[in-house]
């Protein structure tokens, strides 16, 4: 266990507000949480990349560090890995496609760690935690026990999960199961992996979804954000039509017969927000989906720029866009 007191908050978010977090507790192991005093539950984090600290941190702040993974082959072709939640997730999705084992090669260049994967159901260019996880095991603060929720208990959902709702607060990630396989699965379904041929390659996919992020994202380390800022609305067909009468451009993708997810990058870019700045905070030129910190931003602009985003694309659209980033007050609370 290692403990550091009054720590800068940049350090520990990618969007890098200035202010400061009163400790933070690194563990790596079973043991090193059994001591922990968690009477008043501590806040978790992984690597900060889909964290704010809106204002400086009273809780202390625990991060789970180990990183150990454990491969086991159910047969010739299914191979389980079990992942410590220290882990780097883009690391992982490398290494998967090292050994030409399939199923994650679609969320390459997702920054964050594995812990933090199953909390958000993360998921792009047609692929979802939920479609490869057999397993999440979760330390309990109150019983200071790991219990295993198979994947069908962990109610995953679009940036959704149990772990964000009826067990927020409650515990924290260590493991996670993930099943792959040395049998080709393409996923090319999604605008920008739909030109590749069927018979592309593991690493031809994944080189290509590396290529789209870097062409769309800016690189946190050259430029302050959390990625994709907003989750894409999910509305009723029938409102997606009326909508389409009003806007015939507005793109949608049918997730099925009653439900239709509108992109929330083209709303907000339709509203002019792309390379939109106030001072140091803004939207990326490239993406308006990304807010960035320029280098001196402010909490305050910040919850501007939300503010003003919701409300033109409500006034436009009469649809509420929800922040996929935790934005975090002194308590360690969701802000909004």
């Amino acid at each position: 266990m290692h403990i550091l007191h009054d720590q800068p908050a940049e350090l520990y978010s990618t969007f890098r507000l200035k202010t400061r977090l009163a400790s933070v507790i690194e563990v790596s192991c079973l043991a090193d949480l059994v001591q922990l005093d968690t009477t008043a539950a501590p806040l978790v984090l992984g690597e900060g990349s889909n964290t704010i600290f809106l204002q400086a941190q009273t809780k202390p702040i625990v991060r789970f560090t180990g990183a150990n993974i454990t491969e086991h082959w159910l047969d010739e072709h299914s191979c389980l890995l079990h992942v410590e939640a220290g882990h780097n997730w883009h690391q992982l999705v490398s290494l998967a496609v090292q050994q030409q084992l399939w199923g994650i090669e679609n969320l390459a260049l997702i920054p964050g760690s594995v812990g933090a994967a199953p909390v958000q159901n993360i998921g792009a260019y047609g692929v979802e935690l939920a479609d490869v996880c057999a397993y999440v095991d979760y330390y309990h603060w109150q019983t200071k026990s790991i219990q295993r929720f198979a994947v069908s208990d962990c109610a995953f959902g679009y940036r959704d999960s149990i772990f964000k709702h009826q067990l927020a607060g409650k515990g924290i990630i260590v493991a996670l199961g993930i099943m792959l396989s040395t049998v080709a699965k393409p996923v090319l379904s999604y605008q920008g992996l739909d030109t590749l041929p069927l018979n592309s390659t593991i690493n031809d996919i994944y080189q290509q979804v590396i290529a789209i992020r870097s062409s769309k994202l800016p690189d946190y380390r050259q430029l302050a954000n959390c990625g994709s800022f907003f989750k894409n609305p999910v509305i009723s067909s029938h409102a997606y039509q009326q909508l389409q009468a009003r806007y015939p451009a507005i793109p949608g993708f049918k997730l099925n017969n009653r439900d239709v997810k509108v992109p929330a990058a083209w709303l907000m870019d339709q509203q002019g927000f792309k390379g939109y700045r106030h001072n140091d905070i803004g939207c990326y030129a490239k993406q308006p989906l990304v807010l960035v910190n320029h280098g001196n931003g402010m909490a305050e602009e910040l919850l501007a720029l939300i503010a003003d985003i919701q409300s033109k694309v409500y006034q436009a659209y009469q649809i509420t866009l929800e922040p996929e980033v935790r934005l975090l007050n002194s308590d360690g609370q969701h802000y909004v």
